[in-house]
């Protein structure tokens, strides 16, 4: 990875290091010296990209956001059915386990949030919007095809995200009693409960 963030442009090289060093040292870690070590550059070249960390951590999120959208595009495109799909976008938004990378930086990107600007509370807006558009447009085909109930796509993707995200935060955090395993059964579970068409 190290050989791809040399050859890209600056901002997205400091994107993929800043991402890589959460990976594998912690966001506790993740110091604007320590990343411009990293990177070769210096703390105030990085103030000059990104203003301060907290913009820093927002555009690191956006990246890797942009990233997982275009592998949920992917999964989403598939022919397979909607349900087939529908675990596919369940697998993706669970974390890998405590301390998985993306979910560390999300919980800290919302943490910081509380004294966010309008911008920067827009970026994260977009930022859910996508994962729930992308839901509700899952589930409506799905119901449109006959392969769900007729539940109303919007509040039921609503209800979805917000039960991932719990779940999300106790495998992110490491909750004892929580792992990933055990999540994926229980949203399954619920997804069977909730949206299986009557046969």
């Amino acid at each position: 990875m190290a050989g791809a963030r040399r050859n890209a442009p600056p901002r997205e090289r400091v994107l993929a290091a800043a991402m890589e060093m959460i990976a594998e040292r912690g966001l506790e870690k993740l110091t604007m010296a320590a990343l411009g070590r990293e990177v070769g550059m210096s703390s105030g070249h990085l103030l000059y990209y990104f203003r301060s960390k907290d913009e820093l951590l927002l555009r690191t999120l956006e990246w890797s956001e942009g990233r997982l959208g275009a592998e949920r595009g992917r999964l989403l495109a598939q022919g397979s059915p909607a349900r087939e799909r529908l675990d596919a976008y369940v697998d993706l938004y669970v974390p890998d386990g405590r301390g998985d990378p993306h979910w560390t930086l999300w919980l800290e990107v919302w943490n910081r949030s509380q004294n966010a600007d309008d911008d920067a509370r827009d970026r994260q807006a977009a930022i859910e919007g996508a994962w729930h558009r992308d839901l509700v447009a899952l589930v409506a085909e799905g119901v449109s095809r006959g392969e769900f109930r007729a539940v109303d796509p919007d509040r039921f993707a609503a209800r979805l995200r917000a039960l991932l995200d719990g779940f999300s935060i106790h495998v992110a955090i490491g909750l004892r009693g929580t792992d990933r395993a055990r999540v994926l059964r229980h949203v399954r579970e619920f997804l069977d409960d909730g949206l299986l068409a009557d046969t």
